[in-house]
């Protein structure tokens, strides 16, 4: 059911968040962009102007690694100045109050847990992107250490335990999706009675799936985009506005 109007949207899904014992949120890009962090893959977005590096070219090349690091130091200002928006500190107040035991994220600017999540209750699909890690050993650096050796040595460094390649802590094209955190969303889905996808295009997979797998288990489903899904017409409620506006009525105090 796709809602007429903002404000019916917005009353359907408040009963809804009332009747539900376990709300299981997946948020996208969308739920961020208000706090000031591109859309990587809208036209327009970062990856419309910079080609995504891949994985294996990450590990194969230096010159790869070294992009790859200028462009996550330019980044820096933008990720360092956003601040939780309405969506998330919604999602934060619906934790508190116990009915979010956790939130599935695809994004990787650490919002969820600024807004008040504790780094346990955040599934990181595709990572974080404020720290970094080998992807050898997986000792993690912070970015600070990383900046500081790529200025002096004019080249991305490697691990000082196995000298294997040190990357953002996220997870890039061709790059294996983390188990356990698979895991873990694969366990919320399948038992939540309320699954709310918020600003997500939910077309990359195998996270796309969970929505999915959600209503599959009896879950009602919730979309809030601004954009037409292919998921929207097994959706129980679709709600094509703002996501701020969606949710700021959840805030609370």
């Amino acid at each position: 059911m796709i809602a007429s109007d903002l404000r019916s949207g917005i009353e359907r899904l408040g009963d809804m968040i009332a009747a539900a014992k376990t709300i299981v949120p997946f948020t996208g890009a969308g739920i961020s962009t208000e706090c000031g962090i591109p859309d990587f893959r809208s036209p327009g977005g970062l990856w419309s102007r910079n080609r995504p590096i891949p994985f294996d070219e990450f590990i194969a090349s230096q010159e790869a690694r070294d992009e790859s690091w200028r462009r996550r130091f330019a980044m820096e200002p933008t990720f360092a100045a956003a601040k939780p928006g309405r969506g998330h500190r919604a999602l934060a107040a619906l934790h508190r109050a116990g009915k979010v035991p956790a939130v599935i994220t695809q994004n990787i600017d650490n919002l969820h847990q600024a807004s008040g999540f504790a780094s346990d209750h955040v599934v990181e699909l595709h990572g974080n992107t404020t720290y970094a890690r080998c992807v050898g050993c997986g000792q993690s650096y912070a970015l600070d250490w990383v900046k500081q050796r790529f200025d002096a040595e004019g080249a991305a460094p490697d691990c000082t335990v196995c000298a294997e390649p040190v990357k953002t802590a996220t997870i890039s094209f061709g790059q294996a999706m983390p188990e356990d955190e698979m895991r873990r969303a694969t366990e919320l889905s399948q038992h939540c009675d309320l699954f709310i996808a918020i600003g997500s295009s939910l077309v990359v997979w195998p996270a796309a799936g969970f929505p999915m797998m959600a209503k599959n288990c009896g879950a009602r489903l919730v979309i809030i985009n601004r954009e037409p899904t292919d998921q929207d017409d097994i959706a129980d409620l679709v709600i094509r506005d703002d996501i701020c506006e969606t949710l700021g009525p959840f805030v609370g105090n």
